[in-house]
């Protein structure tokens, strides 16, 4: 995501409008750590997701769901209904992997407003899913969070990278063997570019350091 608002301005303040930003991958807090914050830890989509069912069934606030496919949506919903006895689904909503027409989209966004969901779990992917709730900010007076591919994670259709992976920084590597046709031209595209900018800008920190203005 951090590589795609570089590419693309408009989707920087797409991003920029969010009203909460966290890191979800291992690289940005290590890139946290040593620019701006030490205590940085990672935010990682999937746990988060579990943590705001768990606040939102505790609460009785309602939630629903926008992504995936029907299948995964119902696996999902599974999974939720016998971790979280209570949780209040009232919205599975699996678009097409296509654009939508103006009719299919505006029976989405009145489906969801007719539901009464308060919180929108969004699993459509990056930049897709962060382009769709800027677009429907307006439309949808409900807390919205894009949570990737937490839907399939913990439906089991597709496998979480093992703990040390995750750790080590290296779970794009495990994703990219999980999905090679799907991820191989994200990974490739950004994670060079990514390091080597992470680099420039780590020597001009230290340049910096180094005639005092920066302390």
């Amino acid at each position: 995501m951090i590589m795609e608002g570089y590419d693309n301005f408009l989707f920087q303040k797409v991003m920029d409008t969010a009203d909460l930003i966290v890191p979800d991958g291992v690289p940005l807090v290590w890139a946290l750590k040593i620019f701006q914050d030490r205590s940085a830890s990672r935010v990682y989509g999937p746990t988060l997701t579990l943590y705001v069912c768990e606040e939102a069934t505790s609460k009785g606030i309602p939630i629903g769901l926008y992504g995936g496919t029907p299948e995964s949506l119902i696996e999902f919903q599974r999974f939720l209904y016998h971790n979280y006895p209570g949780i209040k689904i009232v919205c599975l909503i699996a678009p097409p992997f296509r654009p939508l027409t103006q009719e299919e989209d505006d029976a989405h966004t009145q489906e969801i407003l007719n539901s009464g969901a308060r919180i929108l779990f969004v699993g459509i992917g990056c930049p897709k899913q962060e382009w769709w709730m800027y677009n429907h900010r307006n439309r949808l007076p409900l807390v919205m969070l894009g949570v990737g591919a937490a839907f399939d994670f913990h439906s089991g259709r597709v496998k979480q990278a093992p703990a040390l992976l995750q750790k080590t920084g290296l779970e794009w590597l495990f994703r990219l063997f999980m999905e090679p046709k799907r991820l191989w031209k994200r990974y490739i595209k950004h994670n060079p570019r990514f390091l080597i900018l992470f680099a420039v800008q780590l020597f001009q920190k230290k340049i910096l350091n180094r005639k005092g203005v920066l302390k």
